[in-house]
């Protein structure tokens, strides 16, 4: 059956959402796949090459900032352009700066990710970008700020639906994250050599502040946005408590901020600052498991779906791991277990639970509902997308299950003495012990990467149906007329 023109389309500024939305899958991609390369390095040396630009070092943050800002950026400017839209009834608040944070934003992805394979780097574990891309960053975000908060301004709505809220944190908070983290003094006006204004102690704080909330509010905040308007919208329920989600957002936005130095037990920061992030921490529990509740409750009266529909089947292990991730992480805050967890994989396994299994999980599940939509079609394989969730959620479960093993025999293996005092392992007794998780957390890798191959074709061909479709409709009313 002919596409008919759609009346959303027409409505609201769709075409800077469809563009975010496919550079998201390809950013899903490549990001995705120098992931699994750098994991392989680990596991099989001889992927190592001479050639500097190939280094595990120089890969690692093209793999971090290509699936954190790239795929998981991408994704939240292009589902809070379309919810803020769709919620206030309104068009996009100035369309030329929305096409700027596009344009912008891709730009400083690769930038970002030449940079690195260059060397350049302020060589800090958060925040590594040189002080020019900075400076991007900060232009594009004011204008993406400007385009939601214009947008939320001239809504048809009294009405600012929760999402929206979620969204609108996440944005200020980066915002300011990202300023007091990047205050660096550049070396020469003609040079991308810059020294941070903090140093020692205080830029320990400073990152870890910066990482634990990029954490809090990009990673965590800004996807519940997501969930709170496509999990109940697939599913075709209201939220389950509107006014626990309201509690959720403002216990989650208070909270966050105070934990970031629970990274820093047993160094030279003052105890008490960590011993009050843990705290915190151990408090961040409550709402955050208030806010998976209310999202798995919201399925009350349509269980049903998760027989039938592989994209609620998503959302659902999404909340599934976003409940276990905010479990493990005030865990892993007290002092006796940090102090087994802390510089070994088990963190690695516990990013990746929130990574994989939480923010790309949600993000996958909102792109299926989405792209169909924005396109006016059909999803073009639903068989596809279910061989998609087994290889992803197949991937996830073997990766963290290695890292957890892992993990924890390094920090036993680590602080293991024998009877005369002496450390029982050296560190390269530790490292070959990790061998065999190394390979399965690789090949883990390659599942979960398997899985966002097959969605890039599947959506490419999805928007293929769509552009027929359309292309058809205006020649089939022709003929009927």
């Amino acid at each position: 059956m002919a596409a008919t023109s759609n009346p959303a389309t027409e409505q609201y500024n769709f075409d800077i959402v469809k563009k975010f939305a496919v550079m998201t899958l390809v950013w899903g991609v490549v990001g995705m796949f120098v992931g699994v390369y750098i994991a392989s390095e680990l596991a099989w040396p001889f992927l190592n090459f001479d050639s500097p630009y190939f280094s595990f070092g120089r890969f690692r943050p093209v793999h971090t900032s290509g699936v954190i800002f790239g795929f998981g950026g991408s994704a939240l400017f292009a589902t809070s352009y379309y919810v803020v839209q769709r919620t206030c009834q309104t068009r996009l608040f100035a369309p030329g700066l929305a096409t700027f944070t596009f344009w912008g934003w891709q730009a400083v992805i690769v930038l970002a990710a030449l940079s690195y394979v260059m060397g350049y780097s302020q060589g800090r574990e958060y925040a590594e970008m040189e002080w020019p891309i900075d400076l991007l960053i900060l232009f594009v975000w004011v204008a993406y700020m400007a385009v939601f908060i214009g947008t939320l301004m001239k809504r048809k709505q009294p009405h600012i639906y929760v999402a929206n809220w979620f969204y609108l944190a996440f944005i200020l908070a980066t915002a300011l994250l990202h300023v007091f983290n990047n205050i660096a003094i550049p070396v020469g006006l003609f040079t991308l050599k810059s020294y941070s204004l903090f140093s020692g102690p205080q830029d320990a704080m400073t990152q870890w502040w910066y990482g634990h909330n990029a954490v809090g509010f990009f990673l965590t905040a800004a996807f519940l946005g997501m969930m709170y308007y496509f999990v109940p919208k697939h599913a075709g329920r209201p939220v389950y408590s509107y006014r626990l989600s309201i509690v959720h957002f403002w216990a989650l936005s208070f909270m966050y901020m105070w934990v970031g130095t629970h990274h820093l037990h047993w160094t030279a920061i003052p105890d008490w600052t960590s011993t009050l992030a843990a705290t915190f921490s151990i408090m961040l529990l409550l709402p955050s498991w208030g806010g998976m509740i209310n999202g798995i409750m919201t399925l009350s009266g349509a269980w049903d779906k998760l027989r039938t529909d592989p994209v609620m089947r998503f959302m659902i292990v999404a909340l599934s791991f976003y409940g276990m991730s905010t479990f493990e992480g005030p865990l892993m805050s007290l002092k006796d277990v940090n102090a087994l967890s802390h510089y070994t994989d088990w963190t690695v396994g516990h990013v990746h639970s929130g990574a994989l299994g939480w923010v790309a999980m949600i993000s996958f599940g909102s792109l299926y509902h989405m792209i169909p939509r924005l396109w006016n079609t059909q999803i073009y394989s639903v068989r596809l997308v279910n061989l998609h969730f087994w290889l992803a959620t197949i991937g996830v479960l073997l990766y963290i299950t290695a890292m957890w093993i892992s993990g924890i025999m390094q920090g036993l293996m680590w602080r293991a003495f024998d009877d005369f005092g002496n450390l029982q392992y050296s560190f390269v007794e530790s490292v070959a012990a990790m061998h065999p998780y190394y390979a399965m957390r690789a090949i883990g890798g390659m599942f979960f990467l398997s899985g966002m191959v097959l969605m890039a074709y599947n959506c490419a061909m999805t928007i293929r149906q769509g552009q027929r479709a359309a292309q058809a409709a205006p020649a089939v009313a022709l003929a009927s007329a």
